[in-house]
């Protein structure tokens, strides 16, 4: 019985030895498995990497490189809509500076294998579309090497807009990668300022004998109404964030014109905002020119109503607009 018992108590710290020892091997064993898993996911996003700067992916690709573990690098994912009867001005747009971005990153001397710029179109990947419960493109959304995004992985495009520069910053503060975009070289503005050199240079040698012109007053006043027209509707804030067009809901293929919030807008918003302001100016010269003019009183009558008429809808107009972005903005007139 004595030896019974001693060699039951010898034979257990013999067992729980060889249980640590299976489970340390079957640990490491787990990962090496890990760590040849990770190889072979960062060598495939080179290889893709190193045939387009954007690596276009469906909802296989996404799941395994994007969304699986294990994974040491970030991801930049442009979540689009490029096809045709799509009919997303706004996801071109943000797709070429996209490129823009990318091939900056591809072709840097910083570049490495920490972060991959991807794609994925509504038309490849709807069930990716569906499984974050997205109803909107263009969208940009970082993926961070390890954990799961945060609110301030979601490119804020309606209020920054697409341009390279404001995604190089936004990339830069959620992963510590700075980028330094490098634009292809655009001489379109170089060659239309020679243009127009030449055109006012040649208007101005035809009519060398007589520069009257030159001193038109209501040409003069024409041309800075022009340039306050376009500066009042926000023309330098579209060139500054670059902001896209309008906004198409891809899934119910509605279109917006009109940005929702007081901290952004549309550059067809800003074209609404310039015709708008141009309407009200009208209206206003007819009312003076009713006012001052000396002619038939019957003919100033309707001029007047035609001003006064011109003001007060296009007025109310412009007060809707801004009441539908100044969310409790208590007044309105005519249009609501």
């Amino acid at each position: 019985m004595a030896a019974t018992a001693s060699g039951s108590s010898f034979n257990l710290p013999v067992a729980s030895l060889l249980l640590v020892l299976l489970l340390c091997l079957q640990s490491g064993g787990g990962q090496k498995k890990k760590e040849n898993m990770l190889a072979e996911k960062v060598d495939q996003m080179m290889e893709w990497s190193s045939r387009r700067s954007v690596i276009r992916m469906n909802g296989d690709k996404f799941r395994r490189f994007v969304k699986a573990p294990p994974r040491n690098y970030s991801v930049i994912v442009m979540f689009t809509a490029l096809q045709p009867q799509r009919q997303c001005s706004v996801c071109r747009q943000a797709n070429e500076e996209y490129q823009v971005l990318a091939n900056s990153w591809r072709y840097s001397s910083a570049f490495s294998n920490k972060l991959f710029f991807t794609v994925v179109d509504y038309d490849e990947g709807a069930d990716v579309f569906q499984q974050l419960n997205m109803n909107s493109a263009p969208t940009f959304m970082h993926f961070p090497a390890k954990g799961k995004p945060k609110r301030a992985d979601t490119f804020d495009l309606q209020r920054i807009g697409f341009a390279s520069e404001q995604l190089a910053k936004w990339i830069a503060d959620r992963t510590d990668v700075q980028i330094r975009v490098f634009r292809p070289p655009n001489y379109s503005g170089t060659i239309a300022l020679a243009l127009l050199v030449s055109l006012v240079g040649g208007l101005l040698y035809l009519r060398r004998n007589n520069l009257e012109f030159i001193y038109n007053k209501t040409g003069w006043a024409m041309a800075a109404l022009c340039v306050v027209f376009a500066m009042t509707s926000g023309q330098m804030w579209n060139h500054i964030r670059g902001p896209p067009y309008a906004h198409k809901n891809p899934q119910n293929g509605q279109v917006s014109y009109i940005h929702g919030s007081s901290q952004a807008q549309f550059v067809a918003e800003s074209h609404i905002i310039l015709l708008l302001n141009a309407a009200i100016t009208m209206g206003m010269v007819l009312l003076n020119e009713a006012a001052t003019s000396k002619g038939d009183v019957g003919k100033r009558r309707i001029i007047c109503l035609v001003g006064l008429g011109l003001v007060v809808f296009f007025f109310s107009f412009l007060l809707s607009i801004f009441r539908s972005k100044y969310h409790g903005y208590p007044y309105s007139f005519l249009i609501k």
